[in-house]
This record gives C-alpha cells, sequence and structure tokens, in this order.
C-alpha cells in the first residue's frame, strides 16, 4: 500500500487545532476531506505534531496510504486545489516506506515563537504575533534560556491535560533574539510536553520584563510545580517551523 509523506503549511487561526473534534473543523479533518475528494478514498491522517487551535506551521509533516499508487506531484496538486479556500497548503509531497512514521519516526521538532514588542498594536499581523507593549530585555530573556537547556523534569512547563507518561525530556536549543520589533524564541527538542513551549514563553516574558531574575526560569523548573509557571503565551505567536527524519 502506497504511503505518503506531505509537508504542509498552514494558518491556524481558523481552526481548533490539528486533531479532528466533533464541534468545529481541525486542519487533519480538512486535509482528509480533500484527500478523499480526489481519490475517492477515506483515510485517517498521522502527523508529527497536533498543534493546538490558532498555532500555525511551516513545516508541519503527516503521512497516510491509498490503495492506489499516485504520482506525488500529482498528489500536492490535488490536495491544493481541494483544500481551497482553506489557508492550508502542501509545500512538498514525497512517497514514503511503509516503516515510516511521521511522528514516530521523527528524530527533532523545531517551534518558533513571535513577540511584537512595541507600544502599538499590530495592523498586518493580527493572530500572528504576540503583541507585547511594555519593553523587553531579549538579551536577558537569552542567558535565562540558556540554563534550562538538557534533559530535565519540565513538569513546570507542561500543561494538566498533558498525555505523555513522562515529564522528562531533552531540550536541545532555547534562543531568544531581536530583530527591530521583533523578539523570536527558536525552540528545538526530539518531543515536547503539551503546552511546554508556550509555557516556557510566557516565563521568558516575565524576565524580559524584569518581574524575574534571570535565575528565576531555572528556579521555577527545578520546582517542578505547574503553578510556578508564568501565564501561558497565546498560541497566536507559535509556528511549528520543521521536522526533522
Amino acid at each position: 500500500m502506497p504511503r505518503y509523506k506531505l509537508t504542509i503549511e498552514y494558518d491556524g487561526t481558523p481552526f481548533v487545532g490539528w486533531q479532528r473534534q466533533a464541534d468545529a473543523l481541525s486542519v487533519q479533518e480538512a486535509l482528509e476531506i480533500a484527500i478523499e475528494a480526489f481519490s475517492g478514498e477515506t483515510v485517517r491522517t498521522q502527523t508529527a505534531g497536533r498543534t493546538d487551535a490558532g498555532v500555525h506551521a511551516r513545516g508541519q509533516v503527516a503521512h497516510f496510504d491509498l490503495d492506489r499508487e499516485w504520482d506525488p506531484f500529482r498528489v500536492s496538486e490535488a490536495l491544493n486545489y481541494h483544500l481551497k479556500p482553506h489557508p492550508i497548503v502542501i509545500v512538498h509531497c514525497e512517497m514514503a516506506g511503509e516503516d515510516f512514521e511521521a511522528r514516530f519516526s521523527a528524530k527533532a521538532r523545531h517551534y518558533r515563537y513571535l513577540i511584537l514588542n512595541r507600544r502599538a498594536r499590530p495592523a498586518l499581523d493580527v493572530d500572528k504575533v504576540w503583541h507585547v507593549a511594555v519593553p523587553l530585555d531579549e538579551k536577558a530573556m537569552h542567558e535565562a534560556a540558556q540554563t534550562i537547556l538538557g534533559r530535565h523534569d519540565f513538569t513546570t512547563f507542561r500543561s494538566a491535560q498533558c498525555q505523555a507518561n513522562s515529564p522528562l525530556r531533552t531540550l536541545d536549543r532555547l534562543d531568544v533574539k531581536r530583530e527591530g520589533d521583533l523578539v523570536t524564541i527558536e525552540a528545538s527538542a526530539r518531543a515536547f510536553l503539551h503546552h511546554q513551549v508556550r509555557s516556557m514563553t510566557g516565563s521568558l516574558k516575565l524576565v524580559g520584563e524584569g518581574r524575574w531574575p534571570v535565575t528565576g526560569l531555572r528556579a521555577a523548573l527545578d520546582a517542578k510545580d505547574r503553578s510556578r509557571c508564568g501565564a501561558m503565551a497565546p498560541s497566536s505567536g507559535l509556528y511549528l517551523m520543521a521536522i526533522d527524519y
């Protein structure tokens, strides 16, 4: 049975997240409707990362199987036609081996968080950034971020609804930089806990505002206590950028 690997870009604003839900449209449902429209087959896609409502993607990866073999270029063209007018685009489609799993074969996941740090609200980037009007010290944020790299118990930055078996994760990268009014946070790990990136970002904001010292982020991590986490950053600024295999 042919297996297809998709690289997908989408604006998460109008969706309830990646995963199918009974009461509203998800990215997964829109994609599966498009697959059935061109192939006549009902399938269930599997993905590398089940993004939440409002979270965007530039490099989401999913796979699915079909009974009939199609040229990958034709698959991507057909899907992009049937996905209109949804803000979802197939950037690339390729054949994959039967042992490929979008989720379990992944070696690393890369996220980006965008903060618009200026007094004026965004006019062009509504629902694409987190608007923070208070000046942020991105150098202090970066310094704090380096203190939690490595393998740790990330309970403090884990959603209460997280279904992972263990709070242990290895954080490979957490960089903070500024270009003009835009503060960018880059996070990389093999896997993240539910809401981990948004939770770390919300706490880094407190460091940037001077409400927490640079050492405060590591102190919160070491507490292994969700109540020590800063207010979670909104979904609008988060992007799934790429998956490594």
